[in-house]
């Protein structure tokens, strides 16, 4: 079926009396191969269901479309809603929703999977709205999220020791990512200011045996100044000694002197699981 090119995207534009909005990130995929390669990132099957986050002119959601069962495209642009009634006109198998993604108001299979082309703004709320679990976000959770991003928020999202990050941690927790491939700026039209990365998140549900809230408390009292040492901001944030969270983070098999930053996601698991202090005792 193929791209459009910029010169019929500028004319669909113009015909529609629209324009790309700088306000809802609108960088519109003109590169094939990149196309290509998120379709594949995605695996899909012929009876998959694809929640699309921001179809923009509908040209990744056609190739989507070939290889799915279905394919929800979700946009918030008006305009642009205008103009997938024609880019996907007599496609069977592709429903468009005029919703922000963020206020979904329509039901979403069990098994599905998310393709999307994420602007910086939506990157970290779109991930967390879909990865926490289903009693607090009210969705299910994907099987799969194949997304293109920020290159610089991609290589965030996969770091590891000793470069992690709350991001890094809040994402591995509920899944494992794996950046497929970096994309060219030149990519899309508009061309962004920076280059993106195409980032798989394979979502997993072992860790969510845990405390969720509990882990999510020590992970974020750890990270509340980067720079200090463990000891300082968790004897801090849980009122505590620093007698006693020494000898925890020690039988751990944690420096007390260790930055956040170089824990890794099962040294938060494990002080989770072996979390006994006492707060208000210092």
């Amino acid at each position: 079926m193929g791209l459009f090119s910029i010169r019929e995207i500028k004319n669909l534009l113009q015909k529609y009396q629209s324009e790309p909005e700088k306000r809802l990130g609108q960088h519109f995929l003109i590169n094939s191969g990149v196309a290509r390669q998120v379709v594949e990132a995605a695996k899909i099957r012929e009876n998959d269901v694809i929640l699309e986050i921001g179809p923009g002119i509908g040209n990744l959601t056609r190739e989507l479309a070939q290889r799915a069962k279905k394919v929800i495209a979700v946009e918030k642009d008006t305009k642009m809603i205008r103009i997938l009634k024609e880019t996907l006109n007599g496609i069977k198998n592709i429903e468009v929703i005029n919703q922000d993604i963020r206020k979904l108001k329509f039901q979403i299979p069990d098994k599905y999977k998310i393709v999307g082309n994420l602007p910086f703004y939506l990157t970290a709320p779109v991930i967390r709205q879909f990865l926490e679990p289903p009693e607090k976000s009210l969705l299910p959770v994907p099987e799969l999220m194949a997304l293109i991003v920020q290159k610089e928020v991609a290589q965030r999202i996969c770091s590891k020791p000793p470069h992690m990050s709350l991001l890094a941690i809040s994402v591995q927790f509920y899944a494992e990512p794996k950046i497929i491939s970096y994309i060219s700026k030149n990519s899309f039209w508009p061309s962004p200011k920076v280059d993106s990365a195409i980032i798989k998140l394979k979502t997993q549900s072992e860790n969510r045996k845990v405390n969720i809230e509990q882990f999510f408390r020590i992970v974020k009292t750890g990270f509340s100044h980067p720079r200090k040492q463990l000891i300082n901001n968790l004897s801090t944030g849980f009122c505590t000694s620093r007698e006693a969270i020494s000898q925890w983070l020690t039988v751990n098999n944690i420096k007390p002197a260790q930055r956040a930053e170089t824990l890794t996601l099962e040294n938060w698991l494990n002080l989770t699981k072996s979390f006994k202090i006492k707060e208000n005792e210092i």
